[in-house]
């Protein structure tokens, strides 16, 4: 690879974040094809390969966000998700980041601390796909071992990389884990499989004040050691 493909790479890399409001222009099914392909690539131990992806749009799409948001408006207390993806309470140093994200997130929504009723509601915007127009569900055989995830999020990392590479944008969500039950019935999941969570994908509204939102990263001084003796 020259020097500038290296540059490249990294600039999809580091210039991938978040997104929280789309334009509700068509992907290309090709294109969305492209990519997983290129997300396929991802590393796995014995190429166990774990991903499997449902691919929403249109009517599809239009019928999961309606039948999750009924869930979360009625009857969210009666969900709970079979993967753990949070906690109940943070410890130090993943606190801080999380509230100082929250923080910075609300800023932007024009959201107010105490604001119970708009914090909801921009919670349940993860359920719409924050408008993409293309909504993707991923899960796993839950007999598989705990490290199958590894590679797992190898594929999520080279599918949102990729995406960035072609003009879209995408946000990774594991809230949709607590509707499992839900999707499990709109979509016909088999008994083995466990959802790991969604992500929107499609074109970032660049009028959105929430896009702009860039969140810190700890140096390498903060996370690893150089070892050399």
């Amino acid at each position: 690879m020259s020097n500038e493909s290296f540059l490249m790479v990294d600039a999809a890399i580091s210039g991938r974040h978040s997104i929280r409001a789309f334009r509700p222009d068509a992907v290309p099914p090709e294109l969305i094809r492209h990519i997983l392909e290129v997300a396929a690539c991802a590393p796995t131990g014995c190429n166990l390969q774990p991903w499997r992806v449902r691919v929403l749009t249109e009517a599809a799409l239009e019928r999961v966000i309606d039948a999750v948001c009924h869930a979360f408006d009625h009857e969210a207390d009666q969900h709970l998700s079979e993967f753990q993806h949070s906690l109940a309470q943070y410890f130090e140093p993943y606190q801080a980041r999380r509230r100082a994200m929250g923080f910075a997130l609300y800023a932007l929504a024009g959201i107010e601390k105490g604001d119970k009723e708009r914090m909801r509601l921009q919670h349940r915007r993860n359920f719409e796909f924050f408008g993409a127009p293309v909504g993707l569900l991923f899960t796993v055989h839950r007999d598989l071992p705990a490290a199958s995830l590894i590679g797992y999020g190898a594929f999520l990392q080279n599918l949102m990389v990729s995406a960035q590479g072609h003009g879209l944008a995408t946000c990774f969500q594991t809230g949709w884990c607590d509707f499992h039950r839900v999707l499990a019935n709109e979509l016909g999941f088999d008994n083995d499989e466990m959802l790991l969570g969604g992500m929107a994908l499609g074109y970032a509204d660049s009028e959105a004040p929430v896009n702009s939102l860039r969140t810190e990263r700890v140096p390498p001084s903060g996370f690893a050691t150089l070892l050399q003796a």
